[in-house]
């Protein structure tokens, strides 16, 4: 990727593509990527850094939703199906199988109910036992036939679970097991969907810390939010895909309705080693008495996963986990997992967003769609460029909403779709195999080629799978480690300053990286990843003591660290 100097220069003279893409998130970036596919250039602007929203704050799932069978939302569990298993081939590097299990405390409770929330009848969340599950997901495994890469489902006995998981609760009767697929560093994920674009398409342009503002005459002003700079463009068509933002962003272009009714979702990473060994590789997927689902399974290591809340938010920058949905997620573990003791001393990372849902006044959050649709807006005297503003969506389909907006933009330009990215590997699964024998053979022969240990070369390569030879590369130059850091290097993180567009300290400590995410940050921690950055990209003192001072008052607020 280029600079971020050398993109606010083009910026500057007025070299940009007549497409404005607002939001960079994953819907955002899946539609510029989509364009660049295409052969169509587009300028994507992103307020804060990329992939800092909503994108940031999912459960870290690639996933048909199961849940929205039960909302009749079938159409949408089949394209979420399809797409999962289509990132399981095309980002296999960070989308991995996961083993789901769904504790069922009776066996015909909620069947009649489930059958009319399926048919649409009634959207209210109910209760369901083993039979009205068993049936969904016999349906979500004929849904997922397309592409599959993973077993279907099997029904065990109370006896059998707890063979495997000893703790789960005594009045557990039966527990489903399917299959879906987490995504180990989403971030990651989008940021190389940026240079994909870039590298296809030559003038497409992405900028970070670059806001949209008002448009007079259908001149849209953007700022860079580091410097205060300002510039004008005139686009031909604006996608307004800001996330939980939208509404905002429609206003400052002179719409009054509003689009949005989000929902906060809070999630906690905790450090306990017994909880992380007992439940293996499996996710607990479980209802709770208010008929919200949650889940909590192992990251790596010593660290869990448990969320989520699901709470109605109006304020897209909603992004504190309060101490009441500590409590509440401490309290619905409990009676399927009595056994295991929680503390907040257990937190290493907590971080929440709002969903982007389409609005709606009333009703069990549960119910609110989670599909995605594309609402057009005709240019006008005033505005004389077309408008898409971008409702809904969830992380497994952005691939599947980003072709529909691009389709809608190629028939605005007349023209024709030259290929589908469904078949195109992202980032670093190009070049890379597919399966895991496989990837530790490549990692194998990256230690033999560069001269690093095995060990290391196997964990860039789970990082960043086929771009692991660069920084392995960079290495080799550079041998130098971290005092207060040994599973990163001077030489990564310098190269990530130079190729991956960072602006501020926390663009490498919550997105570029799994530092913050995994626990790790500590003022040793950010001196020295400070001093690699400011190196980098030509900080002087001032500005390294201002960016670490800035990062350590966001980890501690928003994500709950302990950095005195």
């Amino acid at each position: 990727m280029r600079m971020r100097d050398e993109m606010l220069a083009r910026l500057r003279a007025g070299d940009v593509p007549d497409i404005l893409i607002v939001g960079g998130g994953i819907n955002g970036v899946g539609v510029f990527r989509d364009l660049a596919a295409q052969g169509v250039p587009a300028l994507l602007v992103e307020a804060g850094d990329f992939s800092s929203g909503t994108s940031a704050a999912p459960s870290r799932l690639i996933h048909g939703g199961l849940r929205y069978l039960e909302t009749g939302e079938a159409a949408l569990v089949r394209e979420s199906l399809t797409e999962r298993n289509l990132l399981l081939r095309n980002a296999c590097h960070v989308v991995h199988p996961l083993a789901c299990w769904v504790p069922l405390r009776s066996w015909l409770a909620g069947t009649l109910g489930a059958g009319a929330r399926l048919l649409r009848l009634t959207r209210t969340p109910g209760r369901k036992g083993a039979v009205a599950v068993k049936l969904g997901l016999m349906l979500y495994d004929a849904f997922g036939r397309t592409h599959q890469t993973m077993p279907d489902h099997r029904l065990l006995t109370a006896g059998q679970a707890r063979r495997e998981l000893g703790g789960l609760a005594p009045d557990i009767r039966a527990v489903a097991e399917y299959y879906d697929a987490r995504i180990s560093h989403p971030e990651r994920l989008v940021m190389e969907l940026v240079a994909d674009a870039e590298e296809d398409c030559e003038p497409s342009l992405a900028l970070n810390h670059v806001s949209a503002g008002r448009q007079t005459q259908g001149r849209v002003t953007l700022t860079d939010q580091l410097t205060g700079e300002t510039f004008t463009v005139t686009p031909k068509i604006l996608i307004n895909a800001a996330g939980a933002w939208v509404d905002e962003v429609q206003a400052g272009l002179g719409f009054n309705e509003r689009l949005i009714g989000g929902t906060r979702g809070s999630h906690l990473v905790l450090r306990h080693a017994q909880l992380a060994e007992d439940l293996g590789n499996r996710m607990l997927y479980f209802e709770t008495d208010d008929h919200r689902a949650c889940l909590i399974y192992r990251l790596s290591g010593d660290r869990v996963l448990l969320g989520t809340t699901d709470i109605r938010s109006d304020d897209p920058g909603d992004k504190l986990c309060t101490e009441a949905e500590i409590d509440y997620l401490f309290a619905v573990l409990r009676p399927i997992l009595p056994g295991v003791c929680l503390s907040r001393s257990d937190i290493v990372f907590a971080f929440a967003g709002v969903r982007p849902l389409p609005r709606m006044k009333a009703g069990a959050t549960g119910a609110i769609s989670r599909d995605h649709r594309i609402d057009e807006f005709a240019p006008t005297a005033d505005r004389p460029f077309v408008t898409l503003a971008l409702v809904g969506g969830k992380w497994t389909t952005y691939r599947a909403f980003a072709e529909q907006v691009s389709g809608r933009v190629l028939a605005r330009l007349g023209l024709g779709r030259r290929q589908s990215t469904a078949g195109i590997a992202i980032g670093g699964a190009r070049g890379l195999p597919f399966d895991a024998a496989g990837r530790a053979a490549w990692a194998r022969n990256l230690a033999q080629e560069t001269g690093l240990q095995p060990a290391r070369c196997a964990a860039l390569v789970d990082r960043y799978g086929s771009r692991a030879r660069a920084v392995a590369e960079a290495e080799a130059a550079d041998p130098a480690r971290f005092d207060a850091l040994p599973d990163y290097s001077p030489a990564e993180i310098g190269l990530i300053c130079a190729t991956e567009r960072v602006a501020r300290l926390d663009d490498i400590l919550l997105r570029r990286t799994l530092m913050g995410f995994e626990g790790h940050a500590s003022r040793a921690i950010l001196r020295e990843v400070g001093t690699v950055a400011a190196r980098s990209l030509g900080w002087d003192a001032a500005r390294l003591a201002a960016e670490i001072e800035r990062t350590a008052t966001l980890l501690r607020e928003r994500h709950r660290m302990s950095i005195a």
